[in-house]
């Protein structure tokens, strides 16, 4: 191709990624789902420094039950434990590990997570979720779950579930008090699925009514919310699967 004929084909390449970012769906390898309001998006681009103060972090030399709540299905060989600076996720059924501390305003959630493929009898490459901002409609604390994932339909919150339903989906949602769980986007690429045994480095960032999930440096999900939540509890989430988190922190950004 000629340079005369390669300027306007450039422009209308262009002209088609901003006609498509514009409409709220990702550029490249997503699979995005339909948005009723809002817009969700994954980026590559950084954002902005935001000034930081450290809330809260943990090397996990030891489970401080004061500071986590584990909420574990019961099931044989399941257990959640500190070990060597790790959080170990060890269980046969879906579990969840709540930070017992509630969260407001503009924050940063980081932390390191692997889901370890070794042999032993829980291993499963699948299921490195999370929620946050959780908050129960009707009191100020949360109620105390099973660990059934089920059981968390009607937690008005944020999740991400990357590498669900045995490594097939990434998804990003929005759980609503009547129980309506609005998928906000998904991937079902190799790219946004998970690796085994790799050490992720994961970033949560809530800001001004928009929130956004980063792994490795990039921008899996974002969403501007009509109706952001602004308060709630952060919890690890996992389902049959044998995981290690460590090196959590939790900053108030300003």
């Amino acid at each position: 191709m000629s340079p005369d004929q390669l300027v306007p084909e450039l422009r209308s390449v262009i002209g088609r990624v901003v006609l498509v970012a514009a409409s709220g769906l990702a550029v490249g390898g997503a699979n995005p789902a339909p948005l009723s309001s809002g817009s969700a998006a994954a980026s590559s681009v950084a954002p902005t420094g935001s000034r930081k103060k450290l809330l809260f972090a943990d090397a996990f030399n030891q489970l401080d039950t004061l500071r986590w709540r584990v909420e574990m299905e019961k099931q044989p060989h399941s257990s959640v434990y500190a070990t060597q600076g790790k959080l170990v996720l060890d269980t046969q059924g879906g579990v969840t590990v709540w930070l017992n501390k509630p969260l407001q305003g503009n924050l940063q959630i980081e932390y390191t997570r692997k889901v370890l493929v070794a042999g032993q009898s829980n291993d499963r490459l699948s299921d490195l979720n999370q929620f946050w901002m959780a908050h129960e409609a009707t009191r100020t604390t949360l109620a105390r779950r099973s660990g059934k994932f089920e059981d968390y339909d009607q937690l008005p919150m944020y999740y991400v579930g990357m590498g669900g339903n045995t490594n097939t989906t990434t998804r990003f949602r929005k759980y609503q008090p009547n129980g309506t769980r609005t998928l906000l986007q998904e991937y079902t690429d190799a790219a946004h699925l998970l690796a085994p045994n790799r050490a992720y480095k994961i970033k949560t960032i809530v800001q001004n009514g928009t929130t956004s999930f980063w792994v490795d440096g990039q921008c899996y999900f974002t969403y501007q919310d009509p109706d952001p939540l602004r308060a709630g509890y952060f919890g690890f989430r996992a389902t049959k699967s044998r995981q290690e988190i460590d090196d959590l922190r939790v900053y108030q950004l300003e």
